[in-house]
């Protein structure tokens, strides 16, 4: 029998674990850097990411409403690396809940997106909150490599 959580778990694990090794070891002032103007922090892109998760598998799939602020996320700033693994451990854990529940058939379940009230299926959300996850795993990977560029050439550092 096929196990569509364990895979999907796996999957999401996969991403946050990336995203760790990209945030791990940096000074706060890393974290909240901004690259240019209109372009988010990683503090706020995994304060952001973690809060499309809950909110795409809690209150879409679910029906668990987590009254998201998704404007504060874009605000967030002051989360120390510590802070942000644990906001992607709990989002973890929660999917974790909620996929355990979910039958394979489930996945061709109707849903109805609180934000826009547009139909969705519970395997598009899955799916989308992953694909969510992983371009903005990129971004944190662009922005990390542009710290630390900045870090070089700042200490006048050849390549």
């Amino acid at each position: 029998m096929y196990h569509f959580e364990h895979d999907y778990l796996e999957r999401m694990g996969w991403l946050h674990a990336e995203i760790e090794s990209q945030i791990r070891d940096l000074p706060q002032g890393a974290l909240d850097w901004s690259p240019g103007s209109d372009i988010p922090s990683m503090c706020v892109l995994v304060t952001h990411l973690t809060g499309a998760e809950r909110y795409w598998i809690g209150d879409v799939v679910a029906g668990e409403s987590s009254d998201r602020d998704r404007d504060a996320e874009f605000r967030a700033e002051g989360c120390d690396q510590n802070e942000l693994i644990t906001k992607m451990k709990v989002s973890r854990e929660y999917a974790g809940e909620v996929i355990r529940k979910i039958n394979y058939g489930d996945l061709s379940n109707q849903r109805i997106s609180p934000r826009n009230g547009n139909e969705i299926t519970v395997g598009y959300a899955l799916n989308y909150t992953l694909e969510h996850t992983a371009i903005h795993l990129g971004h944190i990977q662009i922005i990390r490599q542009m710290w630390d560029q900045r870090n070089i050439e700042s200490r006048g550092v050849q390549k």
